[in-house]
């Protein structure tokens, strides 16, 4: 008798099909019906880079408690690409489901005898209902969600009213929709043992006022919302959604209803050299202006970026970024571009990033760094990836004061020059490192007109004496210095006992984080966690370092990216930091996590208080 897992509320859900069959819709859509009964999900779509044929997944996490992080292996595996089958098996928790197509007959070999298989002939169904190749596929889709929600007791009906939802006006497709979700149901019901299913969702009240949205989508909203009038852009995986979000958010809130007259300028430039010379051309001008992109284009952009640093413009950039290096994974999620933004450009340079953990945060910190790059006249990144970019998940809804207005920083008026005050572009009044500005244009003799990346004085005229360069290289490290108090500081979380262990993370890996803490307490491991939200770091990083015998760093990346910026900006031994690297391309694990932290605090000799307890 094989076991059964038995889990509500509580499972993965694993999709393994075939690009470009359109399954990822379907499989959003079951999503969100479980949402919709008020059970919190967390859907990753891992798919290729190319456009159809190559196999892809699609992953949702279920789970009641609220972890949106990915949990590790999975408990249902509906299984329908002939290609990753085998693999596919392998992957199902001992007592899960095995959920696939039984009109082509698996062998036995392919099966394993430690998990329960559930067979539906879904080609069988489809070609018996339908003529076309195309119907066929996309209704083989709603078919098998149509038979999990018999067999998970999910409210179908939830599911036919995001139907009419996504084809309100278009009866024809709504009608086709519901009939194939029903084909599917009807099956199970009456083929399946549906009531012998472990798995279950049942109706919960732990959604709140949770949104769905992906990071993306987020970002382009926050741009609208920060101010942005202009973008420039060159499209790149996984980046182009944030300039399409940008656009269709313009359209309806910059475009003035009664003229039409857009109040927005969106440029598709030639190549990402050009996009962030537009970006720096328009900053220059007065405007709020960014661009998105991820990491092979900020490889071609990092001559510009100098320039913006040195000139002191201020150009905010979206890096949604991807497994490198080169052309890497394009569809593959990583934390790789840490160092390539913190420095990026020849000599010294020092660039702002922000690190977003969600759609909530892709929003705040988008609209946050318009502002802190006006107010810093510098470049400041939006450290995206595609794990919050480019998948939709549960977050707290977003909130704007109306009364808010953009702070554009030090910029001296015509009122100003005209009375005489002072003006130098590279004049340090204030110590702490920012200058006062002028839009060009804003008197008809006084202010700045042009800039450009050689060495100037305080009054922007061309220098190459020494003291002069080092008198403005410093005043830009003061500059740094000072916008450590400007952007976001981390976020500490306390373990339930005191404790000497403690980990720093940063970005996407925050959701798994919060589950591995958890479950390391429950093992009797207590850890302090702090979550560096930005680049400089504030002073309370070291303080948490120094209070801690042991810290690990968890990231996304080879090179321990992020580690390295601590060790040399903070002036730690490297002895302090002990690197937790994933970097396979796919979103990083509560249980990697956990096993990572526990077993090198067993070689470090930390005893869990459990087992000192006993």
């Amino acid at each position: 008798m094989i076991k059964k897992l038995k889990a509500t509320n509580d499972f993965v859900v694993k999709f393994a099909t075939i690009n470009g069959s359109g399954s990822a819709s379907a499989n959003e859509l079951f999503a969100r019906a479980i949402m919709r009964m008020g059970v919190p999900v967390s859907p990753r779509n891992i798919f290729p880079s190319n456009i159809q044929g190559m196999p892809t997944w699609y992953e949702v996490r279920v789970s009641e408690a609220g972890y949106l992080g990915r949990r590790g292996g999975c408990d249902m595996m509906v299984a329908l690409n002939p290609q990753t089958f085998d693999a596919d098996v392998r992957e199902v928790e001992a007592g899960g489901y095995l959920f696939y197509d039984s009109t082509r007959v698996i062998p036995v070999a392919s099966l394993r005898d430690d998990i329960n298989v559930i067979g539906i002939p879904l080609t069988q169904i489809c070609n018996e209902a339908y003529t076309d190749a195309r119907e066929r596929q996309l209704f083989k889709n709603i078919i098998y969600v149509g038979a999990l929600a018999a067999l998970l007791e999910l409210d179908h009906k939830e599911i036919e009213k995001l139907f009419s939802e996504q084809y309100r006006d278009k009866e024809k497709l709504l009608d086709s929709n519901v009939k194939a979700l029903h084909m599917g149901r009807d099956y199970a019901l009456a083929h399946l043992d549906c009531a012998g299913m472990g798995l279950k969702v049942r109706r919960a009240n732990k959604v709140g006022d949770s949104i769905f949205i992906d990071g993306n989508q987020a970002a382009g909203l926050g741009c609208v919302y920060g101010g942005a009038s202009v973008c420039a852009w060159y499209p790149i995986t996984p980046s182009t959604s944030v300039v399409e979000s940008f656009q269709k958010y313009c359209a309806k809130f910059r475009t003035d209803p009664d003229t039409g007259k857009r109040n927005y300028a969106i440029v598709q430039a030639e190549d990402e050299l050009a996009s962030i010379g537009m970006v720096i051309g328009a900053s220059w001008n007065g405007a709020r202006a960014f661009t998105a992109t991820s990491g092979p284009g900020v490889s071609l952009m990092t001559e510009f970026l100098g320039l913006a640093y040195f000139a002191e413009i201020p150009v905010t950039l979206i890096n949604v970024q991807r497994g490198g290096p080169s052309t890497g994974m394009p569809s593959r999620t990583q934390q790789s571009d840490l160092i390539s933004c913190a420095y990026a450009s020849n000599g010294d340079t020092k660039h702002v990033l922000l690190f977003p953990q969600d759609p909530k945060e892709s929003f705040d910190f988008s609209a946050a760094a318009l502002d802190l790059a006006d107010r810093l006249q510098t470049p400041v990144f939006v450290m995206l990836d595609l794990d919050i970019g480019m998948n939709a998940r549960m977050c707290a809804p977003f909130e704007w004061d109306d009364s808010k207005r953009m702070d554009r920083g030090k910029v001296m008026t015509c009122e100003e020059l005209e009375a005489g005050k002072e003006f130098g572009r590279y004049l340090d009044v204030d110590g702490d490192g920012i200058t006062y500005r002028t839009y060009p244009g804003t008197h008809p003799t006084k202010g700045a007109f042009f800039t450009r990346g050689t060495t100037k004085d305080h009054y922007a005229r061309y220098s190459e004496e020494g003291p002069v360069y080092i008198d403005n290289m410093e005043r830009l490290s003061r500059k740094f210095e000072t916008a450590k108090e400007l952007v976001p500081k981390p976020l500490e979380r306390r373990a339930s006992k005191p404790t000497k262990c403690g980990v720093i993370h940063f970005g996407s890996t925050s959701p798994s984080m919060n589950e591995a803490l958890d479950a390391l307490e429950t093992q009797g491991m207590y850890v302090d966690a702090l979550r560096v939200r930005a680049f400089p770091f504030h002073s309370s990083v070291v303080d948490f370092i120094e209070a801690h015998d042991h810290v690990f760093v968890v990231e996304q990346n080879r090179d321990a990216q992020l580690r390295t910026m601590l060790i040399t900006e903070c002036g730690l031994d490297s002895a302090q930091l002990t690197p937790v690297l994933h970097y396979d391309g796919t979103p990083i694990t509560a249980r990697f996590i956990t096993n990572a932290i526990a077993s090198r605090l067993a070689l470090f000799n930390v005893s869990s208080l459990k087992k000192v307890a006993q």
